[in-house]
């Protein structure tokens, strides 16, 4: 396996990195994102979705678990946040599965809560906070 790096020095290098993320996951469409509260999960995930085009305003979907987004390309991201699932039912009463086999972008946050129903190919990506408050997004393949 290689791990794979893309260092974030300060929110102004931001852009830089969702183009340099989008470019080295290739074609992987499910992405779990792990990192404690307040790492930047939901700015990357912004980021991200400037960078495909999205035009809706990209906010953490804490409350509804899910938003939908429309890339410039007229293709959809599905934007998760698990954090409030406290039960694999929660998970699959939304109808988690057609999401994940929608062949759709789906960016998740808190997959810790869902682990167990996540397909074997979702891409995990860690964000480690380092001590100079830069961020660095990982991954191995």
């Amino acid at each position: 396996m290689q791990r794979i790096e893309i260092h974030i020095d300060s929110l102004s290098d931001l852009d830089r990195a969702a183009e340099d993320f989008l470019k080295k996951i290739g074609t992987h469409r499910l992405i779990a994102f792990y990192a404690p509260m307040g790492a930047g999960k939901t700015t990357f995930t912004t980021a991200l979705c400037k960078c495909l085009g999205v035009t809706d305003p990209v906010c953490s979907p804490t409350f509804t678990i899910i938003n939908e987004y429309l890339t410039s390309e007229g293709q959809t991201v599905f934007h998760f946040d698990f954090y409030r699932i406290s039960k694999l039912s929660e998970a699959i009463d939304i109808g988690l599965e057609d999401y994940l086999y929608s062949g759709n972008l789906c960016l998740m946050e808190w997959p810790e809560n869902i682990e167990e129903l996540l397909p074997e190919e979702t891409l995990k990506v860690h964000i480690q906070v380092n001590p100079d408050l830069s961020r660095t997004i990982w991954w191995e393949e």
